[in-house]
């Protein structure tokens, strides 16, 4: 999607509008956010498909936060789990998660938090990112005195410059050190590639072989050590289908703005099959303007992360979004003037996963009708 793009664009004839009935849609309040069910359910085929089987999934709970699509993972076979705060941590371990990677690293009280949560929940494995010295030494000294151990997963940076140690000398040390720390397993690996998401696989297949050359050479230091290996933790949605391909024994793949997906990426990876499952009904509040209508789907309903033209899909009018604030949303359209105050529209976000966190719950659809009400149950970081 670039800065251009308008409502007015043809829909890719696999997405189809919502078909909640209309008598239910008018006593919705707006801005709401609803999720597919039939949407969810093929998103989780489609990912069980691209991996082969359950036992190479690692899904990230940060997009959905919900425990109802953990089990429905867990229905599946999927007993391995991501998440990024301590919260999805413990909706995870509440929902009976065999082995959770918390993909953050934990500094300060959050490291007393984590000992708390692996002693809450013992018949869950927690792991956790490292990707320095002072860190590792911080967290096995905590654990350590309270007779505890966590999996350390160290974090590689590919290229993305977010967290990690690049793949060489400094991150095998590193490693050695997970090895011989008491309080800590060596816990493997992770290979997030988030910068790798050029619309041609083409060219992400080719920033993909540049980095894992040294990823490569990387592992095999370590196997020649003999140190546990035990999983390999791979990218997220845009290069899926590309880590599927990846046939080392420990490797993991971790989508997870795939299970809901979003309109960025249903635009930009049409090739992975995924449909967006999560959806937003807004309304017409104003017509400030002849050529302007105003929404109720504000910064506080849909992610401002993406630029201003980005930010959301409207469908069923032409224009592009001139003004996003907190609980306005104004497109500049010619057919303002066919859209009458109170009138219903659905959108989708550009970026779901923190736009679903901005709901307290959604309403779950199949259909025509409503099938019930998930709360976002790990919405808060803590």
């Amino acid at each position: 999607m670039n800065a251009a793009s308008t409502t007015s664009e043809m829909l890719p004839s696999e997405l189809t509008l919502p078909g909640l009935a209309e008598t239910i849609r008018d006593q919705i309040p707006s801005p709401a956010l609803l999720f597919d069910r039939a949407a969810i359910d093929h998103n989780l085929q489609r990912m069980l498909a691209w991996a082969g089987t359950p036992s190479r999934l690692r899904p990230h709970a940060k997009t959905h936060k919900t425990r109802e699509i953990i089990l429905l993972e867990k229905a599946l076979g999927i007993h391995k789990h991501k998440c990024a705060t301590l919260a999805e941590a413990e909706m995870l371990s509440e929902c009976g998660a065999a082995d959770v990677l918390i993909a953050y690293p934990m500094v300060g009280p959050n490291v007393n938090r984590l000992a708390r949560l692996i002693r809450t929940y013992p018949k869950t494995r927690f792991a956790v990112l490292v990707d320095d010295p002072v860190n590792l030494d911080q967290l096995a000294a905590c654990l350590h005195a309270q007779q505890l151990e966590v999996d350390a997963v160290l974090d590689l940076n590919v290229g993305h410059d977010r967290t990690g140690l690049p793949p060489g000398e400094a991150a095998i040390a590193l490693y050695q050190r997970m090895v011989e720390t008491p309080g800590i397993r060596p816990g493997g690996l992770q290979v997030y590639d988030g910068h790798n998401t050029p619309i041609p696989e083409l060219e992400r297949r080719r920033i993909q072989e540049q980095f894992l050359h040294d990823v490569e050479a990387t592992l095999v230091a370590v196997r020649s050590k003999g140190w546990p290996l035990p999983r390999i933790v791979l990218g997220g949605t845009p290069t899926m289908a590309l880590n599927a391909q990846r046939h080392w024994p420990e490797a993991e793949l971790s989508p997870g703005t795939c299970v809901l997906h979003d309109h960025t990426y249903f635009q930009r990876y049409p090739e992975l099959g995924f449909r967006p499952a999560a959806w937003l009904l807004t309304r017409v509040i104003s017509r400030p303007r002849p050529n302007r209508v105003t929404l109720d789907l504000g910064s506080k309903a849909v992610s401002p992360d993406l630029p201003l033209a980005d930010r959301c899909r409207v469908l069923g009018i032409e224009g592009r979004i001139v003004l996003h604030n907190e609980e306005h949303l104004v497109l500049e359209t010619p057919e303002a003037t066919h859209f009458s105050i109170g009138t219903s529209l659905w959108a989708l976000p550009g970026h779901v996963c923190p736009t679903v966190a901005l709901y307290r719950s959604a309403l779950v659809f199949r259909g025509e009708a409503l099938e019930g009400e998930w709360v976002i149950a790990a919405r808060d970081r803590q």
